[in-house]
């Protein structure tokens, strides 16, 4: 299940939509200012690329009210980059040397001068100021203010079946302000979001899984049921839980003591406290510690209906479960944000980098890459780099839609996954057999069948694609110097001679078919909201299982932060401590039986039963090497150990 921020995108058993940004820059400040005459700076990525001539719908009414957020570039921001890479590459002298969240603003923050600055210019305008941060103004004004502000006109543009408000020409900023902003955005009025003084809703409508189940893989056996790929298949498990994931991504004796792992979602699980106390009960997981599980929230929710508030509550669930289960003794914060839209789940991230409130961050939600603007990329980058020089690692769901392809029509990645400043997890589906025997995995694509009227056949087999790991080529983020050299040359230029980024970086366990058990309170058709449990799956899931083992990785490394992780996860391509993950495991194909309530809860409506093909991922594949499902593999025994510092 991963939470797009306009909408909560399940996965596969569990769907739902979702939003983000727009495609993340290169590595290294994105190029947000370019001159434009000798009075202004142009704030490259402003004008969405929607904007165009041919759905130009003429001006915007003057009167028509703007809200925007002017990003402050602070006083070095290409020696932010440059010290970024170099306190997260192994290979650095610089390598580990982290600065404080005080000293970081200290050295790169804006100074109290260029706010001033940037807010006389934009009250100058006709603009009101809203709001101050550390990383942003806020302001409110009417179009003409604000066009007055920026150097261009707003005009209106079709998008789809609607219309929205976007700047006809790139913005500016004065250049007198001597590159004091980084970039704004608000401009354009299209919805930024990932899936009012709003009450929180009430826990979403329960679901249950059908059974027969598997304990472990392959356990129970589908004996009545058609073969698959010449073979009897065994039933779905019901879940793994924390001891098998354990064991599969070699956890040893380690918990994750003395690490802090933060979580961002929007809104908050008016009932997580008690839900992840009786999971932990219910599965054996150390029994959370008092202050072991706390949550950083904001003064008011918005939106709640437009982003379904509820939906997020299984998400906030999931990741804390999971990270839980992995890492028993890690502390985790939530950092819950007032909506599914980019400004507060940039908040969120910014309270953690502000106050350092972790050092590993798990981020479950996102969108496709062409829904994010080069504006709004800038902003997200910024947040990362800060976080990187305090040794903070920041890890992305890389999607639950494959290429995309069957979702949108165009193959692409998903962001912020594609930003090279942050990990992105791909997915895989998980076999652990007896004993909690890892035995193998296969990328994360699934085709669907149903049993046929007279249970004697699959109709069409192997059936239809439903949902698999995001991953490939970025149009917009050029290849980051961690990835060359690993990353095969057909997959870098795919879309770009020069080279782009590929997502992901590394994967886990992610198929709902072979998921995760969570445990969740829930409406049911009573009316009433009691505890149950359900198998999930997702790179949402993916993503807290990684940021967990990193956990175990830190505390192994004596505690001392990993920080942003890909050069550090690429300096150990082609070693044993990755399973090599590929489509192809056994050397035959490979599915599961899966028995579903039609209605979500209970037979009442019948059952659905269908084979879920493995290794089916739209036009991805895992290979042998890295590849753009499972990028250089999952973590495997001796993974975490070789953190150690010896």
């Amino acid at each position: 299940m991963r939470s797009n921020r306009a909408a909560l995108r399940a996965a596969a058993s569990m769907a739902a939509a979702l939003p983000v940004i727009a495609g993340a820059l290169a590595l290294g400040i994105p190029a947000a200012h370019a001159a434009d005459g000798p009075a202004r700076e142009v704030l490259a990525g402003t004008r969405p690329a929607w904007a165009t001539a041919g759905a130009d719908r003429g001006a915007a009414p003057d009167g028509a009210r703007v809200s925007a957020r002017v990003y402050l570039a602070g006083r070095d921001a290409a020696g932010l980059a440059r010290y970024a890479r170099a306190v997260s590459d192994p290979g650095s002298a610089s390598y580990g040397r982290y600065l404080s969240a005080r000293q970081a603003r200290a050295r790169f923050g804006a100074t109290a001068a260029q706010v001033a600055a940037v807010r006389a210019w934009l009250t100058s305008a006709g603009m009101k100021v809203t709001g101050v941060t550390p990383h942003y103004v806020a302001v409110t004004g009417d179009v003409a203010a604000a066009e007055k502000a920026f150097g261009t006109q707003l005009h209106d543009y079709a998008k789809g079946s609607r219309t929205y408000r976007a700047p006809a020409s790139t913005a500016s900023a004065p250049a007198g302000l001597d590159g004091a902003v980084l970039t704004v955005t608000g401009l354009d009025d299209a919805p930024h979001r990932a899936s009012a003084k709003d009450q929180l809703p009430p826990p979403d409508a329960v679901f249950r899984n059908a059974g027969p189940f598997s304990s472990y893989y392959g356990s129970n056996v589908a004996s009545s049921l058609p073969e698959a790929y010449g073979t009897r298949i065994p039933y779905a498990v019901q879940g793994y839980t924390g001891a098998q994931l354990r064991a599969a991504y070699g956890a040893g004796a380690y918990t994750g003591k003395g690490v802090r792992v933060a979580i961002t979602d929007a809104y908050a699980s008016p009932t997580i406290a008690h839900d992840a106390a009786a999971y932990a009960q219910q599965h054996g997981d150390a029994a959370w510690r008092t202050g072991q599980l706390t949550q950083v929230l904001p003064k008011n929710y918005t939106r709640t209906k437009e982003c379904s508030a509820a939906g997020w509550y299984g998400e906030e669930t999931l990741d804390v479960e999971a990270v839980h289960a992995v890492a028993p003794a890690a502390n985790v914060t939530y950092v819950g944000a007032a909506s599914c839209y980019d400004d507060d789940l940039l908040d969120s991230l910014g309270t953690i980098v502000d106050n350092r409130l972790a050092d590993i961050v798990s981020n479950s939600w996102g969108d496709i890459e062409a829904n994010r603007t080069p504006d709004l990329a800038a902003a997200y980058d910024q947040v990362f780099q800060l976080g990187a020089v305090e040794g903070i690692g920041f890890y992305f769901s890389s999607g639950d839609n494959g290429d995309e392809v069957a979702s949108t029509g165009t193959k692409q990645v998903d962001a912020p996954a594609d930003s090279a400043w942050v990990t992105a997890v791909g997915g895989t589906s998980l076999a652990v057999g007896r004993g909690d025997t890892y035995l193998w995995e296969t990328g994360w694509g699934t085709e669907k069948a149903s049993l046929s009227a007279d249970g004697t056949s699959w109709t069409d087999f192997p059936g239809a694609f439903t949902s698999g790991a995001g991953g490939g080529t970025s149009g917009t983020v050029a290849e980051p110097y961690y990835q060359q050299g690993v990353v095969p040359k057909a997959l870098a230029t795919a879309n770009s001679a020069a080279g782009n980024r590929v997502v992901p970086d590394i994967a886990a366990i992610a198929d709902p078919n072979t998921g995760f058990r969570v445990g969740q309170t829930q409406t049911f058709p009573d009316g009433s909201q009691r505890y149950g449990e359900y198998r999930i799956g997702g790179t949402s899931l993916a993503a807290p299982v990684v940021a967990a083992v990193q956990a175990l990785a830190q505390q192994a490394r004596g505690g001392t932060a990993i920080g942003f992780a890909n050069p550090a996860i690429y300096s150990r391509y082609g070693t044993r401590v990755y399973h090599d993950v590929t489509d192809d495991p056994t050397g035959s194909g490979l599915a599961v039986a899966r028995v579903d309530y039609a209605n979500g809860h209970d037979a009442a409506d019948g059952l659905l039963t269908s084979v879920r093909s493995l290794g089916k991922d739209s036009s991805l594949s895992a290979v042998k090497g890295y590849d753009d499902v499972t990028g250089v593999g999952t973590p495997a025994n001796g993974y975490v150990e070789s953190y150690r510092r010896r």
